[in-house]
């Protein structure tokens, strides 16, 4: 399994940013982020300063989202999607998008689900456990948004 660690997930970040704002060639991964990068224009300033990137502590006290998290996060929702893993995403984030008309919104509203079960796995020592994930993801697309 590829775990980087996170300056590399930073530095991922940060230079993929500078390749698509330079106009680089990118890999096929990069491409993939560059696009999530380019909805987040929020985030444009600190993944142009690589230096600071680097240094930046983020706490929940700050109240500041950690961009290099969040955007973490939409590669791993759209690579569950395309390998089906755990099996059933692909299904729900497609109802899931379908129903709040935006891939974007379906990643954020996915990205609550995804993170509960990363924290309850990291609080109980256990594995991730799927079964709940796909339950909160499938419970959220067949909510109406508010």
């Amino acid at each position: 399994m590829f775990a980087p660690s996170q300056l590399e997930v930073r530095r991922f970040f940060c230079q993929t940013y500078r390749k698509y704002r330079d106009k680089l060639p990118l890999t096929p991964m990069e491409a993939i982020a560059s696009d999530w990068i380019e909805q987040h224009p929020e985030y444009h300033e600190e993944l142009a300063d690589e230096d600071a990137a680097l240094a930046a502590v983020y706490t929940v006290e700050d109240g500041r989202t950690n961009p290099f998290l969040h955007l973490s996060m939409h590669l791993s929702l759209m690579e569950q999607h395309q390998i089906d893993q755990p099996t059933g995403v692909r299904q729900a984030l497609d109802l899931l998008a379908a129903r709040r008309q935006s891939l974007h919104e379906a990643h954020h509203e996915a990205m609550e689900c995804l993170g509960e079960m990363i924290w309850s796995s990291q609080r109980s020592g256990l594995p991730p456990d799927g079964h709940v994930y796909l339950d909160c993801l499938r419970r959220k697309a067949t909510r109406t948004p508010t």
